[in-house]
């Protein structure tokens, strides 16, 4: 009966939402606010979407969007607290990745 709970926990877990703590409302202002789609557009012209949306785009997991979240505001200067990551998580994974 133990392993069953386990088993069951364990998975509970893994079947967690993807950016659960996260608000869809806050990660877009946070977007807008810091200017991302700029370099976006830079890259890829357009309304910037593709950078999302390309057939050989790199994110492929929700760890890998924290990863790159991370990367670009390194690379525009934006300094992001844990929270900051799971918003705009939350906001890139409804409107593009879809992660389960």
């Amino acid at each position: 009966m133990k392993k069953f709970l386990f088993l069951l926990l364990v998975s509970s877990v893994a079947q967690a939402a993807p950016f659960e703590t996260g608000n869809f409302d806050a990660g877009k202002k946070l977007f807008e606010q810091s200017h991302c789609n700029r370099c976006h557009i830079e890259m890829k012209g357009g309304d910037g979407s593709e950078i999302f949306t390309r057939p050989d785009h790199k994110v492929r997991s929700a760890p890998q969007l924290i990863k790159q979240i991370n990367f670009c505001g390194g690379n525009a200067g934006v300094n992001l607290s844990t929270q900051d990551e799971q918003n705009l998580g939350a906001y890139l994974n409804k409107l593009y990745y879809k992660f389960p």
